[in-house]
């Protein structure tokens, strides 16, 4: 018996290590090169496959050199944000491969064919799938669905963000901006002047208008999720740049445990001001108009049958979206537009002069930021110059060709939107200077087809206004009230650093009260 036993489980073991063997050859070795051969016969050119790394060194290498000095004070940004990208399309042209271990991918800088990918509603290409279970704590919202499933979530969601609904919020807006003015005179010297790194001030002002807009019956539980998720982020931040390895997410580490703490508390939070919120609507008490009962009102006007109505979880994590996607991005867009007009004062002088001749003195309302020509065509130049998401990806879910180009099924896509943005074929010699005059006439038909800040296609940003309706309450705000230049400890350093542009050592610059 004891013999039997013995041979079964040495059976057994053997069996398992040849599967375990088996898998990995043809994960690390077999799929790869199969792979490796198709795209080099699809006319991707690129670095051969490297065992198990792929260009991991090189990636590593070029992102550690780039980071480790600051830039001139010049807007050629791309080699710095995105080194291993540049340098794979400097080396290899437009339609180029990297591996990140043992996976393609495929870069593509060509504006025809990048627009293809984006206007595509087959369904071929896909959002990335997240695999790093630790990422999924952030958000698993609208960004990250495909098929059906987005294509409900979008038909709830989109309405919240039309501007008739938008312009309701400004009011809301517009209580964060006085705040953060308010702050900001305090900190002013005898002299009339300060400095200050606005990076995190405009984080934090973000953050708090989103709580504002999303929540504002619960407000003061708003701002607790927001530093909540801000802590989330940077916990996720480390996760998204070492290797994931299976099951590492069970082990009790300190900030395993942590990561799973903030998640449980955050979805409790939500949890108990959605179930407030849905009783205080139907009883008439609370308001519809924050983003979290425009989000509730949506679905039960539309199709409310149990297949198209959004569950609890569901609403929870479009409720932590709501502040990746909106505190994240218009946070980088609105410091990289204080950063460029510190930079160039004829532009914030222009600007202000516009400000003070249509608000005058009054606070910045509705039919006052609608009105700003010079503000929204230097918006859109910082957009077009350091765009918030300056890189975005996709997956192909089936084999598909774009243009002449075979991409296998399984394939991520990256698609670098600043290489467009920055390219001096698309937008001439002056491709890398600070021109807001090339929008003097607005988004044409031309640009927008070549501009790209918050995407393009079936799955462009819904919150594109919401972010520019921020943006500009914020900047006319600032200039009715201060003048600014960078401050000699200002270090010029863009950085893609997980899904944004950021400026790597803060964004120091020298406001006088006017």
């Amino acid at each position: 018996m004891e013999e039997l036993l013995s041979t079964v489980l040495i059976i057994f073991s053997t069996s398992l290590l040849l599967f375990i063997l088996a898998r990995a050859f043809y994960t690390l070795v077999w799929m790869p090169k199969k792979f490796d051969k198709e795209l080099k016969r699809a006319g991707f050119k690129g670095s051969p496959y490297k065992f198990l790394i792929g260009d991991f060194k090189e990636i590593g290498r070029s992102l550690k050199e780039s980071w480790a000095r600051p830039m001139d004070m010049n807007h050629q940004i791309v080699p710095r944000a995105i080194p291993f990208v540049h340098n794979a399309v400097q080396k290899h042209g437009k339609t180029s491969v990297l591996w990140i271990g043992a996976q393609p991918r495929v870069i593509i800088s060509d504006v025809q064919l990048l627009k293809e990918v984006f206007s595509n509603k087959d369904g071929c290409f896909q959002q990335i799938q997240v695999t790093n279970p630790l990422l999924k704590l952030l958000a698993m919202g609208l960004s990250v669905l495909d098929g059906e499933q987005w294509m409900r979530h979008r038909k709830i969601i989109v309405p919240a963000f039309y501007m008739l609904k938008l312009k309701g919020m400004i009011p809301t807006f517009s209580i964060s901006c006085h705040e953060l003015i308010r702050r900001w005179e305090e900190f002013t010297s005898p002299q009339g002047s300060f400095e200050l790194d606005v990076w995190p001030e405009i984080k934090n002002l973000t953050g708090d208008a989103i709580s504002r807009a999303a929540f504002s019956s619960s407000y003061e539980e708003g701002k607790i999720i927001f530093q909540l998720q801000k802590e989330q982020i940077a916990l996720m931040n480390e996760a998204a740049y070492s290797m994931y390895v299976p099951g590492f997410r069970f082990i009790p580490t300190k900030k395993n445990k942590r990561r799973m703490y903030l998640n449980k508390k955050m979805k409790a939070i939500l949890t108990d001001l959605i179930h407030r919120k849905e009783e205080g609507m139907k009883k008439g008490e609370l308001s519809s108009d924050d983003l979290l009962g425009l989000l509730l009102q949506s679905y039960r006007e539309g199709d409310s049958t149990k297949s198209s109505a959004l569950t609890i979880d569901e609403i929870i994590e479009e409720c932590k979206l709501f502040y990746i996607a909106g505190a994240e991005t218009t946070s980088s867009l609105i410091t990289w537009t204080l950063i460029l007009l510190a930079m160039h004062p004829r532009w914030q002088e222009e600007a202000r002069e516009e400000v003070v001749r249509i608000c005058g003195k009054n606070p910045a309302d509705y039919e006052c930021i609608s009105r700003l020509k010079i503000v929204t065509m230097i918006l859109y130049e910082v957009l077009r110059l350091y765009p918030p998401v300056p890189v975005v990806h996709r997956h192909t879910g089936v084999q598909t060709k774009v243009g002449d180009l075979s991409i296998p099924a399984g394939v991520e896509i990256i698609l670098p939107i600043i290489l467009i943005h920055h390219d001096p074929l698309i937008w001439g010699r002056d491709a890398q200077e600070f021109n807001p005059n090339r929008f003097s006439e607005g988004i044409s038909k031309t640009f927008m087809e070549l501009f790209f800040p918050f995407g393009t296609g079936p799955r462009m940003c819904p919150g594109m206004n919401f972010a520019m309706i921020q943006a500009k309450m914020v900047i006319a705000m600032i200039l009715q009230k201060f003048s600014f230049e960078l401050s000699p400890h200002y270090i010029h350093a863009p950085i893609a650093f997980l899904i944004t542009l950021q400026p790597q050592h803060g964004a120091n610059i020298i406001l006088r009260r006017l």
